[in-house]
């Protein structure tokens, strides 16, 4: 429920700039006003739970049903789509009553459910998803609509922006092979994103980054919306009848320097930020310019599985590309959609659900086009590395640009061939393997080489940083133990009688034992951690020290969006536990984004208890990260130990070397693997070579001032309570309300 909460709130907080004259034009038939997208969107719980599982609902509205239903046609007769804007009745407050009547029927609903809450759980779900849509069409919508305002205003002031930027691309390249593609896990996904299935993909190289307006500018001065060439035969003849001279919003002053018109009105072309707003057909005729190709689809979720879906969304409230910055593959999320060269068809076993529900995606695979990676208008959370968006080719007003891709044909894949003992009992690889080889192929691809520091932790790499903690030259374990032991009464006053603990890498679950030793009466435990493994052996240790304690395992990678098990909701308040300074690995985004789902877990009126690493001299915390006796050295060097244990990998160990170091101006620790000389290692038939010096970036460790990380948690919605540290002011634990 806290997650309908907070969707429904993030709804009218996006139409609060706009005046009730604002929220009923309608500019073109594809553009639907806003006040429409506050009522479809309340139609739709109302019509698919409502209607259908609250017994004596009464409709707010018995007209509502027509004018705000958009597509259902099992649903019933609807309002024309291109006469949206002819709706000045009803008014904006009665819409907004309609969203409070259904809001609290909805609330209502849920917690009188026993039986049937899964399934209306799923509904509600779905609900919120489809809500987060119509947000970002929301904002796509009146982007439009203001743009064909003579005075051309603005939705919000401009934002500053990080001066710094990079300009150079390079290529990612990719064996190709037999993948895996689709949706194939229990968590939410819209139903056109499964099943999960084989794809054979040839080689092939993906740009770094988007195309930028400079790069696009360049196209257009070389004759590309004049030469049809380039063009694919329905492109050209959208661009001759429509007149295409420019992306959409781009518009040239009296001195002729180009300006775009953005959510924070018109603003001087920046010629390092993605180009956006073009269509299919311009995009594939910019890749014909260039010489180049649009990727496939599952070209495109090969290279992006693998990463957090992190990046300038609809959070950032910038709601407009940004430059790149940094090395190697930049952008994958967030800023624009990228158009693929794949039509948006059915999987192979794709099968729509019965019912109106089944209309929601299926009907709509004729004729469009797919696109991946989510917008800067895009809710956080909602893309997935398998959501696929579709639009029409020569649609240009949402957030969509251009990622190039090419053919290696000077690589071939090596198959083979299987023996007949193997044809018989070919299996599909187990997931986790398949997602850590991509991580390995995709990482070693990129300039520079990089490796995600959740392949840590298997086995022996858990054991080896329980041993890191009793070193000497660690501090952050003991001190924390220490500050733990200290505040916990104060903690669980706070949480008050029968909380349950959600652990976040719980790992050997020994901190928390500091936490349960004081809580009053704890109603349960939930710990979720990567290693299955791990995870029951220390989930059965901490069932024998706490016989009373109910304790729930959840064995799942915890940057992913998590959903609790439903008998909680007859606990105490839930409080998220994150101890051991672990935020400190994500980027500043990527801890938001984790920050924002602990806090969606946790729910309205939940809390967070977080370790956090401070800022200190520099000397201490290299040897914090490169103690004397070498374990963080084979701590860091077990990655390479499992690509060679669970991928085959020919490497050889005392090759690389553990390098640690502070980059004081990002205020973080870096770990890396350095190659001690030239050298080709080989990983499941693909080649990597490394030059002397060379390194593997294995992990980062921010660190931070109470203030700096009490701002970014209060980004993500909690608001602090109380700091800890101890005397020298080495180490923090926080407790935050999630309001």
């Amino acid at each position: 429920m806290e997650q309908f909460r907070a969707v429904r709130r993030r709804t009218l907080d996006l139409a609060e700039p706009l005046s009730a004259e604002d929220q009923c034009i309608q500019s073109m038939a594809d553009v639907s006003p806003t006040k429409w997208h506050l009522a479809h969107t309340t139609w739709f719980f109302e019509e698919f739970i409502l209607k259908a599982h609250a017994n004596g609902y009464e409709a707010f509205d018995p007209h509502y049903g027509f004018l705000f239903n958009s597509y259902y046609e099992q649903v019933g007769p609807r309002h024309e789509r291109p006469k949206r804007g002819l709706l000045s009745r009803p008014p904006l407050a009665d819409v907004l009553a309609y969203r409070t009547h259904v809001e609290t029927a909805v609330s209502r609903l849920m917690a009188e459910q026993d039986d049937a809450a899964s399934l209306l759980s799923n509904l509600v779900e779905l609900g919120c998803h489809h809500e987060q849509q119509h947000q970002e069409l929301l904002l796509t919508d009146i982007k439009h609509v203001l743009s064909c305002n003579p005075l051309k205003p603005a939705y919000q002031p401009p934002r500053p922006r990080d001066a710094s930027r990079t300009r150079t691309w390079d290529w990612i390249e990719q064996a190709g092979g037999l993948v895996e593609v689709g949706q194939g896990s229990e968590d939410f996904a819209f139903d056109c994103e499964g099943p999960r299935h084989r794809v054979w993909l040839e080689p092939y190289r993906l740009a770094s980054r988007p195309v930028t307006n400079g790069e696009f500018l360049a196209f257009m001065e070389d004759g590309g919306y004049r030469r049809p060439e380039l063009w694919l035969s329905d492109g050209w003849a959208a661009c001759k009848r429509q007149g295409w001279q420019a992306p959409l919003y781009w518009d040239r002053n009296g001195d002729g320097d180009w300006r775009i018109f953005t959510l924070a009105g018109l603003r001087p072309l920046d010629p390092d930020a993605p180009v956006c707003h073009v269509s299919f057909f311009e995009a594939d005729a910019y890749a014909s310019w260039a010489g180049k190709r649009l990727p496939t689809e599952a070209e495109w979720e090969v290279v992006a599985t693998p990463l957090t879906p992190a990046g300038n969304f609809a959070g950032s409230r910038e709601y407009h590309p940004v430059p790149a910055q940094g090395d190697g593959l930049r952008q994958i999320y967030g800023d624009v959609w990228e158009w693929t060269a794949s039509a948006y068809r059915p999987y192979p076993g794709f099968r729509a659900a019965e019912g109106a529900v089944g209309e929601y995606n299926g009907k709509f695979m004729s004729g469009q086009m797919v696109l991946r990676g989510g917008s800067c208008v895009t809710p956080e959370g909602h893309v997935r590395p398998t959501y696929r968006n579709f639009f029409y080719p020569a649609d240009r007003w949402q957030f969509t640009g251009i990622r190039l891709a090419e053919d290696c044909p000077h690589r071939s894949v090596q198959v083979p061939p299987l023996t007949e003992t193997e044809e018989a009992q070919e299996t599909p690889a187990d997931p986790s393997t398949l997602a850590f080889l991509n991580d390995v192929v995709v990482g070693l691809s990129d300039t520079p080489k990089s490796l995600p520091a959740k392949w840590f932790y298997d086995e022996a790499g858990a054991d080896l940083f329980e041993a890191i903690c009793e070193l000497p030259e660690y501090y952050p374990a003991r001190t924390e133990t220490e500050i733990l032991r200290n505040a916990a009464p104060a903690i669980a006053e706070a949480l008050g009688p029968k909380p349950v603990l959600v652990e976040y890498g719980s790992g050997a679950m020994s901190k928390v034992r500091r936490l349960l030793d004081c809580l009053q009466e704890p109603h349960a435990f939930v710990a979720i951690d990567i290693s299955a493994e791990q995870l029951a052996q220390a989930a059965g240790d901490l069932e024998a020290a706490y016989p009373k304690l109910r304790v729930h395992t959840i064995a799942k990678d915890f940057t992913k969006p998590i959903s609790l098990p439903e008998w909680l909701g007859e606990a105490g308040r839930r409080c998220a536990f994150f101890p051991g300074s672990t935020i400190g690995n994500f980027d500043p985004l990527e801890a938001r984004l984790l920050l924002e789902r602990m806090r969606e877990a946790v729910g309205s009126g939940g809390a967070l208890v977080i370790g956090v690493d401070l800022k200190k001299d520099k000397a201490r915390l290299e040897a914090a990260y490169d103690d004397s006796t070498g374990v963080t050295a084979r701590f860091n060097k077990n990655l390479l130990v499992r690509i060679q244990h669970e991928l085959g990998g020919d490497l050889d160990l005392d090759a690389f070397e553990h390098r640690a170091l502070y980059n004081e101006a990002a205020g973080r620790i870096e770990m890396h693997l350095r190659s001690r000389e030239r050298q080709t290692v080989t990983v499941a038939g693909h080649k990597f070579h490394f030059e002397p010096g060379e390194t593997i970036h294995t992990e980062n460790s921010h660190k931070f001032t109470v203030p700096e990380f009490q701002a970014l948690a209060e980004d993500a919605g909690f608001t602090p309570v109380q700091a800890w540290t101890d005397p020298d002011n080495l180490f923090s634990v926080h407790l935050f309300d999630a309001g």
